[in-house]
């Protein structure tokens, strides 16, 4: 069992490499060992792309060193053609001894069929090594296969008296550089990020990684009266996707029309548009509907030694944070629902 941890952990360091481009697909490594030496390594790239397996298979030079090797992977091979050919099936024609999973995919197209599949060809499957480990890494992965909605984070900073805003919605700068600098990474490895009407009005934010190398995340902003400047930075659809969320009808593709604008109507959406993970940067009033809701996964709160002494309470998590971290002076407090 040592040695099956310690090749499934290798698979786990190269999964996370996919991070910021396999959504919506979920993270997944792959190693390949024969006589206790890795012959093939490989992650799963970007959506679309090869799937670990195959780019792993592809390492190897001599397929035929893959008969009566060992695989791990992070996640049960798949048993259905999508945008690639199963790889369940490449496994299976390669003969392996043994095919080493650290967690079983819940998405119902695959639900053990990839085991049962592998097993077919006489093929050891062992399952449920790291799978912790694996399940934290693909947290948002497997809260759409079970939750049908995407996975949330709360994000916002407040003052050390307890405020993210003055009383007229000026809210810039309360955490310092460093830590809106690990905020636009945050934003890199999410799919999208959303905000309310009064932050978009008030601050008129880009929300881009402008501060940190990756991709854009989606824009999603509530303009329930459909009030909002068009000429607000985040409307330019040119650097990043946006969706506007309305209440009343339109047949323009960048608006999102909801009969009743509610977080779980919301999170529905942004599902059916294949958005694993979003960020809440809003103000009070949206964060705390996805509290009060309970629809929400991760908090993230930095908290300064700015005082405003009056001005717009913070939102309210009725728990104890489960960790905290400093960055140059402010403290960073995680809460996980």
């Amino acid at each position: 069992m040592e040695e099956h941890i310690r090749y499934m952990r290798r698979a786990l360091e190269l999964a996370e490499l996919g991070r910021l481009y396999a959504s919506p697909n979920p993270m997944v490594g792959c190693v390949i060992v024969q006589d206790d030496q890795i012959i093939g390594e490989a992650w799963h790239k970007e959506f679309g792309g090869p799937h670990a397996e195959v780019n792993a298979v592809n390492s190897v030079s001599d397929k035929s060193n893959i008969y009566g090797s060992t695989v791990y992977v992070t996640l049960e091979p798949c048993s259905h053609h999508g945008k690639t050919p199963p790889c369940a099936a490449l496994l299976a024609d390669l003969n392996p001894a043994k095919v080493i999973i650290a967690n079983i995919d819940s998405n119902p197209k695959v639900a053990g069929k990839g085991i049962e599949l592998l097993k077919a060809a006489g093929i050891e499957v062992v399952t449920g090594v790291l799978e912790a480990e694996a399940k934290a890494l693909n947290r948002r992965f497997f809260t759409v296969m079970d939750k049908n909605r995407p996975y949330v984070i709360l994000k916002w900073a407040q003052t050390s008296d307890g405020f993210i805003a003055k009383e007229n919605y000026d809210s810039k700068w309360i955490s310092n550089p460093s830590s809106r600098k690990l905020v636009h990474k945050w934003r890199a490895e999410e799919d999208a990020i959303l905000i309310g009407h009064n932050t978009a009005k008030h601050d008129n934010p880009s929300l881009t990684t402008r501060d940190w190398k990756g991709k854009h995340p989606t824009r999603i902003v509530i303009d329930q009266s459909s009030g909002l400047p068009c000429d607000l930075q985040l409307f330019n659809q040119d650097i990043a996707k946006t969706y506007r969320i309305v209440s009343g009808h339109s047949t323009d593709p960048h608006i999102i029309s909801l009969p009743e604008i509610t977080p779980s109507a919301l999170l529905t959406e942004l599902s059916e548009k294949s958005i694993s993970s979003v960020i809440v940067e809003g103000g009070r009033h949206t964060l705390q509907q996805f509290i009060d809701m309970e629809l929400w996964d991760e908090a993230r709160v930095f908290v300064s030694e700015t005082r405003f002494k009056s001005g717009i309470e913070a939102p309210n998590i009725d728990q104890l944070p489960h960790k905290m971290e400093d960055v140059f002076g402010d403290r960073l407090i995680y809460y996980y629902s």
